[in-house]
């Protein structure tokens, strides 16, 4: 089937209606097959243009796929944000759970959270990761203030349990969602069983590991 004609965006908003059917494309993909099996070939047939007509709106995939992270950490912010406001006092439990059950429930989020440091920022330019951490920065200052308000964290503290969350978040997921090979691996051999992890509540129990450990009296 060939490819529709493509036409190049004149406009600001043009382009941007354009970059936005880019992102819609790859959130599709990765939705559907994971992060690192889709290539910018498959986002530009997608979308319906040429690998080379993309590259005019992005540098690489992992750029697509870098402001994509961006935008899930602005996503899952504002979520946990609301779930925390609304509690007036927390233990280290509750905040575990909302933690657990805010990143349990976006897995592509969590599949991003683990191919941005491996990938996603190894293949774009300084100021392209520059933009990514600024975002990301911004937010943990958010969450910073909720976690201060009802755990009183310290900065360093905020920094470690959210870097906690985000980077198990990553691991776990990959964990809990092996190709079609190891899960019949899996499958054949039921002492393997133990690879394949629930996301949620192994988060929950290292998260609220961590916040005893650090101190925060159970209330």
């Amino acid at each position: 089937m060939s490819q529709p004609a493509f036409q190049r965006a004149r406009s600001a908003e043009a382009k941007q209606a354009r970059e936005g059917a880019i992102l819609d494309a790859a959130r599709t993909l990765g939705r559907g097959r994971g992060i690192r099996d889709v290539t910018l070939t498959d986002i530009a047939t997608e979308v319906g243009m040429h690998k080379s007509a993309l590259l005019r709106y992005f540098e690489t995939r992992e750029q697509i796929f870098l402001e994509l992270t961006a935008e899930g950490w602005r996503e899952w912010s504002a979520s946990l944000r609301a779930n925390l406001a609304a509690k007036t006092s927390a233990t280290p439990t509750d905040v575990a759970e909302v933690f657990a059950a805010t990143l349990a429930a976006r897995p592509m989020f969590c599949d991003l959270l683990a191919q941005a440091p491996l990938n996603l920022e190894r293949n774009v330019s300084l100021e392209a990761v520059r933009t990514f951490k600024l975002v990301t920065l911004h937010e943990v200052d958010l969450i910073g203030g909720e976690l201060g308000r009802l755990l009183d964290l310290t900065e360093e503290q905020v920094l470690d349990m959210i870097s906690t969350a985000t980077g198990m978040a990553g691991a776990l997921w990959q964990m809990a969602s092996p190709g079609p090979r190891l899960q019949e691996l899996y499958a054949d051999d039921p002492r393997l069983g133990h690879a394949i992890v629930e996301v949620e509540p192994r988060l929950r129990r290292i998260l609220a590991g961590f916040l005893t450990g650090v101190g925060v009296p159970a209330r």
